[in-house]
């Protein structure tokens, strides 16, 4: 065997050798950095699933926790036979069907059993009681459930035989103390809300929702989803491990679980291996919700996503790159391809290790140059995404926030919203010993308005004297809606002189506003001046005796509570 065929041996073995190792060295970088761009994609997912999932949500369960609190609603449910309580109380329940965005409310009262609903296209008006609970129907035992857990707040998906509607049911109990009067709530229909807010309609990317326990809530598959999971007994639920194949990825899903739920932290979690899911390799992203005690899971099939083969034509270029560094001198090739592959190396490394941002590599020529734009390009692009994702769900966030604390109607902070300013005026009131003003408005016979014009003309009589009582304050006071045709007003800072004067300009401006517009709205306002120390309750309550002090004294005045 001659030199030259020796030669072209070697040169063939070093060739099989150098592209074996070469292709294993880059199959196996890729494989990493499609893992760590998963694992930052998967947490991205979940923080944007969760966002979707709890815009429609929120606005809905503070409406229904604010039907709950109804005095009306409660004095009704203490007294259910009263004829005159019970007109009443459908009022209330129709006044908040109209607010609810899905148009429906239910109530069920805990003495009678008696069923009320109403929907959307007003279908039930005049006979919204619709039958009585029993405890003996397994249809019903959803309801003697609730009352004998006692959250004061849960979310079912659950079919409802008697009206033939199955929905996603937000429902929230009535208490009067520790008494239980009943439950009120909503419910958002279940197919609308799957592809809304569940299907993403995006080719490798399945997101769920599952209980405390498990089960699964909502999934693009209703199949899946576990209905009535609240009286279901715990061999018989749909649980969202059972979307897994192995036994131990299960284990693990349920202890990320326990552990998420223990914490109540909602930091989204992401495995830090594979799954197996209907036989395919896939990455599980998981976050406890605690604003409705739900988990939100999703699931991205990589192979879909980010194909490692999508990388071929960068591979091919690495090895054919490989070929012509073998007949090379020793300095062309460190000066042509170690030196820059040795760059790109630590690129790939560090976007690997999670920075999306590395340093601009040096300009080559050639196959690396080719292949050192491809890395560039996709290192781009996954930042691009990224940055996309982060920027939803900033601003998802954001407007989450300010629809939780303005009222929709007149634009003007929700009792929500104002009792958390109040909360905070306390601590700085009881730090700095100072004081601060709170007045508590309350239409006149605005009942009388509804019943002569119309709900419209009342939601506008509200709307116009929101304005007016906007116009007529201080640019750092505080107004509010607290319900119904109730406002509240946070004077800061104040004193006595200060609180009758503001008082009294309010309500005049309010009558004389109103009167220019044609339709003359009175207000009765009681005021009280906050001292350091003192809570929000007690606070609260000295402007409630102090307004109940003027209704008696024949309403349109102004009463300051004695201090």
């Amino acid at each position: 065997m001659n030199l030259r065929t020796r030669f072209l041996l070697l040169i063939s073995a070093l060739i099989v050798v150098g592209s074996v190792s070469a292709w294993a060295v880059f199959h196996h970088l890729a494989r990493q950095i499609v893992m760590q761009w998963g694992q930052r994609v998967a947490d991205i997912q979940v923080r944007y699933d969760r966002a979707r999932l709890l815009q429609p949500l929120e606005r809905e369960i503070a409406l229904a926790r604010q039907m709950a609190d109804s005095l009306v609603l409660k004095r009704w449910a203490r007294s259910p036979v009263d004829p005159a309580l019970e007109a009443e109380a459908v009022r209330e329940m129709e006044n908040f069907r109209r607010n609810f965005s899905s148009g429906n409310y239910f109530v069920a009262l805990r003495t009678s059993g008696a069923y009320y609903h109403n929907n959307a296209g007003d279908e039930f008006a005049g006979r919204q009681l619709r039958y009585h609970l029993d405890p003996a129907k397994p249809a019903d035992a959803w309801f003697y459930k609730l009352v004998q857990v006692g959250p004061d707040f849960h979310l079912n998906v659950n079919p409802d035989a008697e009206l033939g509607v199955t929905k996603l049911w937000i429902d929230v109990l009535i208490r009067d103390g520790d008494e239980i009067l009943g439950v009120v709530g909503t419910g958002i229909e279940l197919t609308r809300f799957l592809d809304e807010i569940v299907d993403l309609h995006q080719d490798g990317v399945s997101t769920l929702f599952a209980d405390l326990s498990g089960a699964i809530q909502l999934h693009r598959d209703a199949k899946l989803i576990d209905f009535a999971s609240l009286v279901k007994p715990e061999g018989q639920k749909s649980l969202a491990d059972q979307l897994l194949d192995r036994e131990s990825d299960r284990v693990a899903l349920r202890e990320t679980m326990s552990a998420l739920a223990a914490s109540g932290d909602g930091v989204p979690r992401v495995l830090d291996r594979f799954v197996e899911s209907g036989g395919r390799r896939t990455l599980l992203g998981i976050a406890f919700v605690p604003e409705i005690g739900w988990y939100e899971i999703t699931l991205l099939d990589l192979d879909v996503l980010m194909p490692v083969a999508a990388l071929t034509p960068v591979a091919v270029a690495f090895v054919l790159t490989l070929l012509v560094a073998l007949v090379l001198v020793h300095l062309v090739l460190r000066r042509l391809i170690l030196d820059p592959l040795g760059r790109l190396e630590q690129a790939m490394l560090r976007v690997r290790d999670g920075d999306l941002s590395p340093a601009p590599l040096a300009q080559a020529s050639g196959e690396i140059g080719r292949l050192t734009q491809h890395f560039e390009a996709m290192a781009g692009a996954i930042r691009a995404h990224t940055a996309e994702l982060e920027a939803k769900v900033r601003e998802r966030t954001d407007a989450l926030h300010r629809l939780a604390r303005i009222d929709p109607l007149t634009n003007l902070t929700n009792r929500r919203g104002m009792s958390e300013m109040l909360e905070a005026e306390i601590i700085r009131a009881e730090r700095q010993g100072s004081r601060f003003g709170l007045l508590w408005l309350d239409v006149d016979h605005f009942k009388e308005i509804n019943d002569r014009r119309g709900h419209g003309a009342g939601d506008e009589a509200l709307t116009r004297l929101a304005r007016v009582l906007e116009g007529c304050l201080r640019p750092y006071d505080r107004a509010a809606r607290w319900g119904g045709d109730e406002f509240l007003v946070l004077l800061s800072p104040c004193d006595a002189a200060t609180l009758e004067a503001i008082a009294h300009r309010v309500r005049a401006d309010i009558e004389h506003g109103s009167a220019a517009c044609g339709e003359r709205v009175t207000v009765t306002i009681g005021a009280c001046l906050a001292e350091p120390g003192e809570t929000l309750g007690v606070v609260l309550q000295h402007a409630d005796d102090a307004l109940y002090r003027a209704k008696d004294a024949g309403r349109n005045q102004v009463v300051i509570a004695a201090r």
